[in-house]
């Protein structure tokens, strides 16, 4: 801990003749107190809960070699959202039409109400929406859309690979509007 001299010649002398012993300042030993420092620190990492990573929980589907084993879903009730560049939505309800007219563009702003309208006008076993990242869209548009999904309370809904007919669509929609 700390030490102090105190041996000093005797009593105390005063005089002419008589020398003046020399203060030994104090000495403070820290080893202890570094102990102490180092079983802190141990203790609080012990102690201390690690943050335990969020993920977002999927439900998939098992795969099946029959392709009639797959899910169905009814085209009347279904909403297909293409994702693309500069966050371009576009989507259509049902099966596309073979001249497009009912593929239409959007935002992220407008789908929800996109979303809300067809929920409403379908019955809910029936409600799907197949989500589909282009091949521009960005990762952080994908887990937008997911959370919409979320957010709308959508049960049903998937992931699956775009269409090369989809993706003419939104590449004419994009050069027709300027992106």
């Amino acid at each position: 801990m700390a030490e102090m001299d105190t041996s000093s010649g005797g009593g105390h002398k005063k005089g002419p003749g008589v020398k003046k012993g020399k203060k030994l300042s104090t000495r403070v030993d820290l080893t202890p107190m570094v102990d102490l420092g180092f079983l802190l620190i141990t203790f609080f990492i012990f102690t201390t809960t690690m943050s335990q990573p969020t993920a977002m929980k999927l439900f998939l589907p098992k795969d099946t070699e029959k392709p009639e084993e797959q899910n169905k879903i009814k085209a009347s009730g279904a909403l297909s959202i293409m994702l693309g560049k500069n966050n371009g939505v576009f989507y259509y309800e049902g099966e596309l039409l073979p001249d497009g007219s009912n593929f239409k563009s959007s935002n992220f702003k407008e789908i929800r109400d996109v979303i809300i309208n067809k929920r409403k006008s379908t019955n809910p076993q029936d409600f799907v929406v197949v989500i589909k990242p282009g091949p521009e869209a960005t990762y952080k548009n994908t887990v937008d859309m997911l959370d919409e999904m979320t957010i709308n309370d959508v049960k049903r809904y998937a992931m699956v690979d775009i269409f090369d007919v989809e993706v003419q669509l939104m590449q004419k929609t994009e050069e027709n509007s300027g992106q």
